[in-house]
């Protein structure tokens, strides 16, 4: 079982700490327990519920009706949701769900009715992208076992790899972007999903792929002279830090502009060189791949 922390659940749910905590005190779907040194912590039911309720209020429902709701009633309700971004909304939370009880079956049964009606494109930007977001959050907070994410990220692996095989672009844009991860950085989706997304626009892309040491990146660079580095930081191991990165980048590369998105994308940071650029959601992401 995971423990998950409020501030998990606000993270993962919208519904601030504060509201969470009023929940607690006037229902009765959320009991959590507490540590040793009496900190909160929640079951995967409750994140779960969390989840469940914050859509349904989100969409109209009352708490104090929700309440009254039996566990069926909740998830028929859900289901029933017409509007899109609360359709959406709800595939994101059973994939979330799917990975925290290990129903590996129905994470890639989501997956591919999803596919099969709209397209890999479509459940890339739709389903896949906003769910490792929130993979992201958990992965932060070290709140999910590395098992449960190595199960649904190398099926969503496929999916990927799948979707940039088969992308075939209708215009040829001339430019060289080289896609890679820094040493100790191994979550590769949010790179891959670059990759597609350059490829469909016909953008020339070198993947150089995980945990890359940063003389091998200056290798290719003065070999095949790129446009632009993108690289991807969800959670680095080990003492990774930003601004020594970003130095030693432009130290071996200089002049040549480096762009970020990921988690690790809004560290704060005291100086950024100005040849690095922060992409911080999927609109800045896509913003740069259509001005290329």
């Amino acid at each position: 079982m995971n423990a998950f922390t409020i501030k998990d659940l606000e993270n993962l749910s919208g519904i601030k700490a504060h509201t969470i905590r009023i929940w607690e005190q006037r229902y009765s779907f959320l009991k959590p327990q507490r540590t040793q040194t009496n900190i909160r912590y929640y079951s995967n039911d409750e994140l779960k519920t969390v989840l469940d309720i914050a859509l349904l209020n989100k969409y109209g429902y009352k708490i104090s009706h929700i309440d009254k709701m039996s566990a069926h009633e909740v998830r028929e309700k859900i289901v029933s949701l017409s509007h899109a971004q609360a359709q959406q909304e709800r595939l994101i939370n059973d994939l979330l769900q799917c990975m925290v009880d290990l129903n590996i079956d129905k994470f890639e049964d989501i997956l591919d009715s999803f596919i099969a009606s709209k397209g890999i494109d479509k459940a890339i930007s739709y389903l896949i992208f906003p769910f490792l977001d929130k993979l992201g959050i958990l992965w932060l907070t070290n709140h999910v076992n590395p098992a449960q994410e190595h199960l649904v990220t190398n099926i969503i692996r496929q999916k990927l790899v799948v979707g940039i095989e088969s992308v075939v672009s209708h215009v040829i844009i001339d430019k060289t972007v080289i896609l890679f991860l820094p040493e100790g950085e191994h979550h590769e989706l949010g790179l891959l999903y670059m990759y597609y997304l350059l490829k469909s626009r016909g953008v020339r892309v070198l993947y150089l792929g995980a945990s890359v040491p940063i003389r091998d990146l200056e290798f290719v660079s003065r070999l095949k002279k790129p446009d632009y580095l993108y690289t991807h930081l969800t959670c680095i191991a080990g003492n990774f830090n930003m601004e020594r990165f970003l130095v030693q980048t432009q130290q071996r590369l200089p002049g040549l502009p480096l762009i970020i998105s990921g988690q690790l994308a809004h560290s704060q940071l005291k100086r950024i060189p100005p040849e690095v650029n922060f992409k911080h959601s999927l609109s800045e992401m896509l913003e740069f791949v259509t001005s290329l």
